[in-house]
């Protein structure tokens, strides 16, 4: 992709953000991302990385505090209106839709596309490697395809926020930097702000320039991903880290 676009990323704040799921312990999130920053959110199995990043989009409820996207107060808002787009981990397709369907989705969740709405979806699939491959259902799909498609539905979404939950941790080394590349270019082109939960370090390394480490259901520390990832990092994270610090 050669074309270039202006930054149009969002600030994120979280505002002393209290949560607790019922008998679990309590969490606080206190955390300030730049716009257009790109984010590795890293931690322990169980630290909290899902419930920050559901609680920004809106599928978790705090029980007080504030979120802040670009300088607005979204609490209120249920997720289909924040300014955020969000992949997991299973890509949350649907199966008896196709390609061109479950992408179009994200313009109307009836599929009731206008002709500019269909060159958005084609446009989408284009950029992110499928075009061919819009009348496919996602059972005839690769893994990767499936995440492509995942992501086609994001472009058309046009969303200033993108949250990634271990969005790749099924495929394997060569199509998992594949995706990163995509991504790494869909920013280069789009300059939303992007926060990716993982648990390998070769991620963050190959895209991120912020880490975020959550322990104990908090933001521990915040700084350069280079300088966690090169062993200046606070003590909790080269803890946490450990075997994983092997990234080339």
């Amino acid at each position: 992709m050669n074309r270039t676009a202006s930054p149009h990323g969002a600030s994120i704040a979280l505002d002393d953000l209290r949560f607790a799921y019922p008998g679990g312990a309590p969490m606080r999130f206190d955390l300030a991302i730049a716009a257009s920053d790109i984010v590795a959110v890293m931690g322990p199995s169980g630290s909290g990385k899902s419930t920050l990043l559901g609680l920004i989009a809106g599928f978790e409820n705090p029980s007080s505090g504030r979120i802040l996207i670009g300088g607005e107060d979204v609490g209120a808002l249920a997720p289909h209106r924040r300014p955020v787009s969000m992949v997991f981990q299973e890509n949350n397709l649907f199966a008896h839709l196709t390609v061109a369907e479950n992408v179009g989705l994200g313009r109307s969740t009836r599929l009731r596309l206008a002709e500019a709405d269909r060159r958005a979806v084609a446009d989408a699939l284009a950029r992110t490697g499928l075009s061919g491959k819009e009348n496919r259902l996602p059972q005839a799909l690769s893994g990767g395809e499936r995440q492509r498609v995942a992501l086609a539905r994001v472009l058309i979404r046009r969303r200033p926020v993108l949250l990634l939950d271990e969005p790749f941790a099924s495929l394997g080394p060569a199509l998992r930097d594949e995706m990163l590349d995509l991504i790494a270019a869909l920013h280069a082109e789009h300059g939303m702000t992007v926060l990716m939960a993982t648990h390998d370090p070769r991620d963050a390394e190959r895209l991120c320039r912020t880490m975020v480490f959550i322990d104990n259901g908090t933001v521990a520390d915040t700084g350069p991903a280079a300088d966690f990832l090169g062993g200046t990092g606070p003590a909790a994270f080269n803890r946490y880290i450990g075997s994983r610090r092997e990234i080339k």
